[in-house]
């Protein structure tokens, strides 16, 4: 949990479309579910397909220095593709679930860490002290966890947590409002949420219900983690994703949560 003088602090938040945000923590730079291909079709398993739309807003080559990637899960184009595999390469510590973790050893070796829910890693601060990076639940589609996991594979959260820090939390392809509440049992207040929304449909997965939360449950999130300020990301660039920046607008205005919304910074 924040002290009352970290919670006064708003560090920025690049977003480069779809869920890949980068920002900087503790003297850390940190890189989200890394995407940076061209738009186009990337097959998804069996009949389905992935579509991006949009190019992102930056490339690799211009990030500068990544510490940490927050690799929800290395399954899906959509939050690992072919240059965000190569990116990962050259980065010192990537955390990501068991079982991608496992998959990633291949080509990562000891530069990949899996983290169970509730497990932590300590990151030592350029300046002294420490950063807390735990994993929390996150469920990729409605219904029974391990059902969920069965058809689309583990996915994970981190909360980020240090001396004189702000908290943070990073969703990853979460679509289960108690899995949120979990993670909200442990830290709220959390002063940066940065939520995966979008809602994303496939008509040939549970009746085309979200894989990820829809804005109406991004806003409810919001109000379980007693969030200060939330970034919504995972809401453009791909065509499956359903509902966009007006309906996080909307959905947030009727939740009266409007003031805590931070597009973050655009290049």
């Amino acid at each position: 949990m924040s002290s009352s003088s970290a919670a006064n602090v708003d560090f920025p938040v690049r977003v480069f479309g779809g869920p890949t945000v980068l920002f900087e923590y503790g003297g850390l730079r940190f890189l989200t579910d890394p995407t940076f291909d061209a738009p186009g079709d990337y097959p998804l398993g069996g009949e389905l397909v992935l579509t991006k739309t949009a190019d992102s807003t930056a490339s690799p080559e211009g990030l500068g220095r990544i510490d940490v990637a927050l690799l929800s899960h290395d399954t899906h184009a959509d939050n690992l593709d072919h240059s965000g595999r190569l990116l990962l390469a050259g980065i010192s510590l990537t955390l990501t679930t068991p079982n991608g973790g496992e998959r990633l050893t291949e080509t990562l070796g000891e530069r990949v860490k899996s983290l169970a829910d509730w497990e932590s890693v300590e990151l030592k601060r350029p300046g002294g002290g420490a950063i807390t990076v735990t994993a929390v639940p996150a469920i990729h589609g409605p219904g029974p966890r391990e059902e969920v996991e069965l058809a689309l594979d583990q996915v994970v959260g981190f909360v980020l947590t240090g001396e004189g820090l702000p908290s943070v939390y990073v969703s990853g392809d979460n679509a289960s409002l108690e899995a949120v509440q979990e993670t909200a049992d442990r830290f709220a207040p959390i002063d940066t949420a940065i939520l995966f929304a979008g809602a994303p449909r496939f008509a040939g997965l549970y009746d085309g219900q979200p894989l990820v939360l829809d804005s109406a449950q991004a806003a409810r999130a919001a109000e379980i983690l007693e969030a200060r300020r939330v970034v919504p990301v995972h809401y453009d660039s791909w065509a499956h994703f359903s509902e966009g920046h007006d309906d996080l607008v909307a959905a947030f205005a009727a939740a009266e949560l409007t003031s805590r919304l931070d597009w973050g910074q655009r290049y």
